[in-house]
């Protein structure tokens, strides 16, 4: 059975379709209007070897903060629309990412709880014209709506794009370790029976 979906969403400020495959090839097709994400979800795509595709258009011409806070919410409604009933799943991902001087780390639990614990600091408030406090806004948000527990870990590093960088591949990478069908697990990776 296929683990995708398919998301729209459409508000006084945004208007958002958004298709993603857990089980892809690393394929994106990503116009979000906001070009430090377009940049951030195609490497996203490509280290999780999802398939996404992303066509947004909000107010940018008041800032990039609501258009990156629902892609966050379209992207959770995915994740956890395709993840279906979970059974099978290896459930946890942790993954580690150097880019250069920096060192990122993320850890997911796919546990229907959901959480954020962000310890990441950055030295610049932009990179480029991209606000990096939406770093932050975005992961809440895609936590929240994916019901997933997500701790983002910042090591250490010294340039905020490779900081920033280095925590979407980490999170592409632990999320692909969690969404894994693993042959050992029968039904739903807890003792609860339930996720």
């Amino acid at each position: 059975m296929a683990r995708t979906a398919a998301i729209s969403r459409k508000t006084g400020e945004t208007n958002i379709q958004l298709s993603y495959n857990i089980d892809g090839e690393g394929i994106s097709e990503i116009d979000s209007g906001v070009p430090f994400m377009n940049h951030m979800l195609d490497l996203f795509t490509k280290h999780g070897q999802f398939n996404l595709t992303v066509q947004a258009n909000g107010d940018i011409e008041v800032d990039d903060h609501h258009t990156t806070e629902d892609i966050g919410i379209c992207l959770g409604l995915a994740l956890k629309e395709a993840l279906g009933d979970k059974k099978g799943i290896k459930r946890y991902g942790n993954s580690f990412v150097p880019m250069d001087e920096t060192l990122a780390q993320v850890v997911v639990d796919l546990s229907n709880r959901p959480h954020l614990e962000f310890r990441a600091e950055f030295p610049s408030s932009k990179v480029g014209t991209f606000d990096t406090e939406l770093v932050h806004e975005f992961l809440w948000k895609f936590a929240l709506e994916a019901r997933i527990n997500l701790h983002v870990i910042l090591h250490y590093g010294q340039n905020t794009h490779h900081m920033i960088e280095a925590i979407f591949k980490a999170l592409a990478r632990a999320l692909d370790e969690a969404t894994t069908i693993d042959p050992r697990v029968k039904g739903i990776p807890s003792t609860k029976g339930m996720l």
